[in-house]
């Protein structure tokens, strides 16, 4: 489904990413883990749209998307959460699921058009708040909300597109424990027809998560393969035990 092959970037003197190769198949949960710093978010801002690589290809439902825009790959079924939410503080949940909502239709090309009167959209909204268990809060404003609650809109923005695979930024990170375990629940219900891509520093988390997983370190992939291969690898082994 997707394929990233020689994948390089850098900013200034700093290179981010190195040669990085790796394939992810069609409905699989696959990790991407690493310390801070391993270039795991700029791999998915090159995957996205957001950047663009100093080398290599990135390759969806075998299409070259290495020069597509953004807003093209999210129409071809890329959606994605961020390590920092970005959210509308002073909107309402529906109001913010909503918003996500506009990308993807042509009411976006329509300066007058009133939102609130947009019944097919509020509704997809609402049904979105609803898979994360959040579509009794509906009407409060974001500001309101916890930020467990606030980490969910954000993945009900994401799962509101409808998308072919879903992006996962640190999904965990910051959360309670009671908050870790709500999102794994939500996380690991999403239909196994969406292809899954989460970005995890913590190892734990990852192995009782995902499929494959491969692990970055300094912008290189230096481990990949399954749980118990990527446990079991020494580089693993030095980079999160220091042995």
């Amino acid at each position: 489904m997707l394929e990233i092959n020689g994948i390089t970037k850098s900013f200034g003197g700093l290179q981010a990413l190195n040669d990085v190769t790796l394939s992810v198949n069609e409905q699989e949960i696959f990790s991407i883990i690493g310390p801070n710093g391993a270039g795991k978010t700029t791999l998915f801002n090159l995957v996205t749209g957001e950047l663009r690589p100093d080398g290599g290809t990135v390759t969806l439902f075998g299409r070259d998307i290495t020069r597509t825009p953004g807003w093209h790959r999210a129409h071809l079924g890329i959606s994605r959460t961020y390590q920092i939410i970005t959210l509308f503080p002073r909107e309402t949940l529906l109001r913010n699921v909503t918003l996500s909502l506009l990308g993807r239709s042509p009411l976006r090309w329509n300066p007058v058009a009133r939102l609130g009167r947009q019944a097919a959209l509020i509704g997809r909204a609402r049904e979105a708040l609803a898979r994360v268990g959040l579509e009794h809060l509906a009407e409060r404003s974001l500001s309101q909300t916890s930020y467990g609650e606030r980490r969910r809109v954000e993945i009900a923005m994401a799962l509101a597109q409808d998308p072919r695979i879903l992006l996962l930024d640190e999904p965990f990170a910051g959360l309670s424990i009671e908050e870790r375990r709500d999102v794994l629940r939500l996380v690991s219900a999403i239909p196994r027809d969406v292809t899954i891509v989460m970005i995890e520093h913590d190892m734990d988390v990852a192995l009782d998560f995902a499929e494959r997983i491969t692990v970055l370190h300094f912008g290189q992939v230096v481990v990949e393969g399954t749980r118990s291969e990527v446990v079991a690898h020494p580089r693993t082994r030095e980079i999160y035990l220091g042995e």
